[in-house]
């Protein structure tokens, strides 16, 4: 049987304990920022480049509106100066049977961001919400 790589269309998404549906995720990436130096009495005209801190993108989540469900702006408003109510993200690639395949855990994630949809008189589509958040770390798992 050949191995064949993983649709992106079967996701899941951990949200406190609680597996909710969204209609895409983006911004599951990791850089390695670099550290440039460089003395005065180096013979060589360029500088030594050396790993540095690992920087995570925000992370963005879109699903459609259901009547009375306002969690996305309730948990953006727990911020209070310096505050806010952080939660662990687990985000699953899933396979045929339903099961993860390739996992994204997000460590102390907190919102930024909540965006309602663009609204439209003659627009034919779902009404979309999304919601920005920032973390402190992203662990990647192949099961």
């Amino acid at each position: 049987m050949a191995d064949y790589p993983l649709p992106v269309f079967h996701f899941q998404v951990e949200w406190g304990g609680t597996k909710i549906g969204f209609a895409e995720v983006s911004g599951l990436e990791i850089e390695q920022q670099v550290i440039e130096y460089r003395d005065g009495a180096s013979p060589v005209y360029s500088s030594l480049k050396m790993p540095g801190i690992p920087k995570y993108s925000n992370i963005t989540l879109k699903r459609g509106i259901l009547p009375a469900d306002n969690e996305f702006f309730d948990w953006l408003n727990t911020t209070k100066l310096n505050k806010v109510e952080r939660r662990d993200l687990v985000i699953s690639l899933l396979n045929e049977e339903h099961e993860p395949v390739m996992t994204w855990k997000v460590r102390n994630s907190f919102p930024v961001k909540v965006e309602g949809p663009g609204l439209k008189a003659t627009g034919n589509e779902v009404a979309i919400e999304s919601i920005e958040i920032a973390h402190e770390g992203l662990k990647i798992e192949n099961e």
